[in-house]
């Protein structure tokens, strides 16, 4: 293929089908909704839509069913400029997930269905574009590893995303250049209690760069070429925070392939992320570079 993109991502694509609601709901119980936000969801394709934003050039790899939602997700995939070609279409349903948002707090609770899979077989490396990152979620180990084991012969960088303790990874961690995960996954996996500490046990396995993401506690990382990094989060009036990490990731791979160094990427990254939850769902707020300049320059407000 003559295609060239600055990054392709693997991983799954649902549908999201968020409610805001003033409060959860007890067991049980019927309340009404104050808003609804439909959108395209799933952290690498929200990832790749955060870069296109940024200027860059990305594409998605992953399995939609041949029914509405499938449909729905690949046009506004589109409409954001994300290449859609790699995309297979299944005899199947679709991924969608569903959840509430608490208005004020923009803490949600989200229910995912997934039966549709990326297999290996999927993967038609002898007609994969050029790409200068992969980036995978490690929903379909399998076909991630396939990825990953092309991504290290041909000289691609590796990006890995894992968000909580889901399935085993450890099988490509030593393939990663640069895991950047929440603390969901890595406090738990490293069975420790401090960001810091998961770090130097996640060095271990992983040789790449490590960045751990805490919230509104900010991010900590560690590269060989900068040492520990600590970046604390921007304050910002926020609605939702469903898709912040998504956010994260984008950012923080733009800012890689533009040549920021660690410090300077983490922030780029924070500043996005805190900007994505100032509106509802994935998507919706995902700031320009414009945006992110303009919160980078005045600084703050940050939390402690």
């Amino acid at each position: 293929m003559s295609k060239r993109f600055d990054c392709i991502g693997l991983g799954i694509t649902p549908a999201d089908l968020l409610f805001e609601v003033r409060g959860y709901p007890k067991p049980g119980a019927k309340i009404n909704a104050t808003g609804l936000t439909v959108q395209g969801g799933g952290p690498v394709p929200n990832a790749m839509v955060t870069m296109a934003r940024l200027g860059m050039t990305t594409a998605v790899i992953c399995a939609v069913g041949d029914d509405i939602m499938g449909r729905f997700v690949i046009d506004e995939l589109r409409r954001e400029k994300v290449d859609t070609s790699l995309i297979i279409t299944k005899k199947q349903s679709s991924a969608v997930a569903a959840g509430w948002v608490e208005q004020g707090s923009g803490r949600r609770t989200i229910a995912l269905d997934l039966k549709i899979r990326i297999a290996p077989r999927d993967i038609k490396l002898k007609e994969f574009p050029n790409t200068r990152v992969v980036h995978l979620d490690g929903r379909d180990m399998p076909a991630c590893m396939k990825l990953a084991r092309w991504a290290r012969r041909n000289e691609v960088i590796v990006s890995f995303d894992v968000g909580s303790m889901r399935n085993d990874v450890t099988e490509i961690l030593p393939l990663v250049d640069h895991l950047v995960c929440a603390e969901d996954f890595a406090l738990p996996y490293t069975r420790t209690r401090l960001a810091r500490a998961a770090i130097d046990r996640l060095r271990k396995i992983c040789d790449g760069t490590i960045v751990i993401t805490s919230g509104t506690r900010g991010s900590c990382g560690f590269s060989e070429e900068v040492g520990f990094v600590r970046q604390r989060a921007f304050k910002v009036n926020t609605v939702d925070t469903t898709g912040a990490g998504d956010t994260y990731h984008g950012a923080y791979l733009t800012g890689l392939l533009q040549g920021m160094n660690l410090e300077q990427r983490m922030a780029f990254a924070s500043a996005a992320a805190a900007l994505k939850c100032a509106g509802s769902g994935a998507r919706t707020a995902i700031p320009n570079r414009h945006r992110v300049r303009q919160l980078l320059k005045r600084g703050g407000p940050l939390y402690a």
